[in-house]
């Protein structure tokens, strides 16, 4: 069996990022009731809506109708037309559906409007190799291993949806940086046997030789090191008025983290877990004789 290089079919960077405008006209509209002086409980209250919907509407976590964003104008006094219809504009536009609805119900649905729209990706794995850099034999090892409950049809659209956001590698719209750092439990651990075990790791060395991309290995010898408390990702946005986020998937429900804090902290974290790590040179050195061993 040869080495499988994932390409997907189809360019998913052409259409309008719903997630992404939601995001943007969340922050407007925090911004709007700072320029104020409101609280979140006040607008609710004005409004007589949830004080969470409000936040919810803020953070981008919820679609923004837009009745929404005129009662909202209605409360913070927004005078200018101009105003009122880009917010408006942002409103319709975050409300269309996003490439990976056409797959049905995906649980990181906003990780995956988010990943299409960044400029650089930072992820640390200590447990299997990230998802855009996944074979396909390797994701549906994964899918299956961690929900043994999915069946045949939802493991074969949440792999489609894997394999279709590798466009970030791929595609015309090519993600500027992606750095990853794993533990080597995530090379020992031969998920789906040792052909596709042995495919995959293959697949890191090619991979590894784009100039976007780095791939470190923290090696069991090392021994304890900052990322044993669990994985994430950090996302940074070409756009200035997008803030950096924090990302941590769950089994049940994701955490994202946006505050200036949890930035810098977890951007510190994952420098010293690139320092833990070997040098690219090495780490591509260590992968390599893995995926010999497998072969042999």
């Amino acid at each position: 069996m040869g080495v499988p290089e994932v390409r997907p079919e189809v360019d998913v960077s052409a259409s309008i990022n719903p997630t992404v405008r939601r995001r943007r006209l969340g922050a407007e509209l925090r911004r709007l009731r700072e320029l104020r002086g409101m609280t979140a409980e006040e607008v609710a209250g004005r409004l007589m809506v949830s004080q969470s919907k409000i936040s919810r509407l803020e953070n981008g976590r919820r679609s923004i109708s837009q009745r929404d964003v005129r009662d909202l104008c209605e409360v913070y006094e927004v005078a200018d037309e101009r105003v009122r219809a880009g917010l408006m504009e942002m409103a319709r536009e975050s409300r269309q559906r996003g490439w990976w609805h056409e797959f049905g119900d995906i649980p990181y649905s906003v990780y995956i409007g988010l990943e299409a729209e960044a400029s650089s990706i930072r992820a640390y794995e200590s447990s299997f190799v990230p998802g855009l850099l996944q074979t396909r034999e390797y994701a549906e090892a994964v899918v299956q291993g961690t929900q043994p409950d999915t069946d045949t049809t939802a493991v074969k659209r949440r792999v489609d949806v894997r394999l279709k956001r590798q466009s970030r590698i791929y595609g015309e719209n090519q993600l500027p940086s992606l750095w990853v750092v794993i533990d080597e439990a995530v090379l020992k651990r031969e998920v789906g046997g040792r052909e596709v075990m042995s495919d995959q790791l293959f697949q890191l060395l090619l991979l590894s030789e784009r100039p976007n991309i780095n791939l470190q290995v923290i090696p069991f010898q090392h021994g304890a090191h900052p990322g044993m408390t669990g994985t994430f990702s950090l996302l940074e946005f070409p756009e200035s008025a997008d803030s950096t986020v924090v990302y941590f998937e769950g089994v049940t429900s994701d955490l994202y983290l946006e505050k200036d804090a949890d930035v810098r902290r977890y951007t510190n974290l994952y420098d010293h877990l690139r320092a833990a790590a070997l040098s690219v040179a090495d780490s591509r050195s260590l992968i390599q004789n893995y995926a010999e061993e497998l072969k042999q």
